[in-house]
């Protein structure tokens, strides 16, 4: 769909209230679970809304607490910091991982496996 032309959702009246996020891309998310066969109106822009507050108050957060205040900028290894950092934002941290280099990785891989050796020779 063009880019211009924006769904059937987004311009009924009044559901743009305040809202960033398109109102038919959380319906379609939404919809993807097995669980959800309908959705009203209301329940549609109050999980856009709650889903743009949360999106605000992680960046805001990630800012704050991360290196983006020196550099005026937020970058993905604020995000992974506060994921990691934070306790409110620990659920994400399989979503927000830490950048790791492959040789770091590989090393701490390694050391693993000496541990589980040492552990089996026991």
């Amino acid at each position: 769909m063009s880019h211009n032309s924006p769904d059937k959702d987004d311009q009924a009246p009044g559901s743009k209230r305040g809202l960033c996020l398109p109102i038919s891309r959380v319906r379609l998310i939404m919809k993807s679970s097995p669980d959800v066969s309908n959705i009203n109106q209301e329940a549609l822009f109050l999980t856009t809304k709650a889903t743009e507050m949360f999106v605000q108050y992680l960046a805001l957060s990630s800012f704050n607490n991360g290196q983006g205040r020196e550099s005026h900028s937020l970058s993905y290894s604020d995000l992974a910091s506060a994921a990691e950092d934070i306790e409110t934002f620990q659920f994400l941290t399989d979503i927000l991982p830490k950048k790791i280099l492959a040789r770091d990785y590989l090393k701490s891989l390694e050391q693993m496996r000496e541990e589980e050796e040492k552990a089996e020779d026991l």
